[in-house]
């Protein structure tokens, strides 16, 4: 029986419902598995059940899964304990993995932050930036493999079931978990003309032909519409294959990450416009956009002040 310790961070608990999802391939595993640390559905104190320690300790354990990208100081000391205590450590989710949308505040510098959040926003009174009681922040957004080495990263916004499961079944049976190096548009049946309609247009209009077959469908950034799916890395559509956003005819958003783990979305992404005839100027968030699910390992920045 393996031993799990999981946590989250700075996340929005879609992956541990994710792992709920799995359903009853669930039912298969459980038997293998023995939770010794989960925030999220058991009372297991950092600091010793009546708070009798002094260090925060997590109990060893085969497997530990982190959900969430390090967003303050506590989440970078349990990431340590968390490395140290569990034999093979498991990136859950974009989050984890790249920072996901939490990310995108590295655009902005952490003390600019506070006095948005703290002394300038219309609907808050203005007061002290919160200095006890609570862990402070870190200067950004890290994802897991940035503060402790990681083994596995699992991506996804929430992780798909079957990806939670495919993982825990490799390790469980000391087998090697490779991800797809290909994009969502190797495993997007849609019609490529390569050649674009001029201009970008919202993303929640209507697609051409939808509630047709796939396969009859133009390409839904040939049509115009803004689609990261060049520069995401396949897998979001589980045993079906087809692309979950693809599959409700909607362009994907890139929740799965980038093709491989040093590539850069925003480069990828500007050359696959330019390729189609699209002007990758029309989107004037550029960096934001491109790197939505992206943001730490150096990808996004704080802007130059103007």
């Amino acid at each position: 029986m393996a031993r799990i310790a999981e946590e989250w961070f700075a996340i929005c608990g879609g992956c541990e419902v994710t792992i709920l999802d799995i359903g009853e391939p669930l039912l298969d595993l459980l038997p293998q598995l023995e939770f010794v640390h989960m925030p999220v559905i058991m009372d297991h104190k950092y600091y010793g059940q009546t708070g009798e320690k002094d260090k925060i300790e997590i109990p060893e354990a085969d497997i530990g899964l982190i959900s969430g990208g390090v967003r303050n100081e506590e989440h970078k000391e349990i990431a340590l304990e968390m490395r140290a205590k569990c034999k093979t450590l498991v990136a859950l989710g974009t989050c984890a993995g790249y920072g996901g949308i939490p990310a995108l505040g590295n655009m902005y510098l952490t003390d600019d932050i506070y006095e948005k959040v703290y002394r300038q926003s219309e609907t808050t009174d203005s007061g002290d930036t919160p200095s006890s009681g609570i862990p402070p922040l870190t200067d950004r957004v890290y994802a897991i493999s940035e503060v402790v080495p990681v083994d596995i990263v699992l991506p996804g916004c929430p992780t798909t079931p079957e990806l939670v499961v495919a993982g825990l079944t490799a390790l469980l049976g000391g087998a090697p978990l490779k991800l797809s190096e290909k994009s969502v548009c190797d495993e997007c049946p849609t019609i490529r003309e390569k050649k674009a309609v001029s201009t970008l247009k919202r993303p929640l209009e209507n697609i051409e032909s939808v509630g047709k077959p796939l396969d009859q469908v133009r390409c839904i950034m040939e049509q115009g519409y803004l689609c990261q799916g060049p520069a995401t890395r396949a897998g979001c559509g589980g045993a079906e294959g087809t692309p979950r956003c693809i599959r409700a005819y909607m362009p994907c958003r890139g929740c799965f990450g980038p093709i491989r783990d040093k590539a850069n979305p925003m480069v990828d992404m500007m050359g696959a416009l330019s390729s189609i005839g699209l002007d990758p100027k029309q989107i004037p968030d550029r960096p934001a956009t491109f790197n939505r699910f992206a943001g730490a390992q150096g990808r996004l920045r704080p802007l130059p002040r103007r």
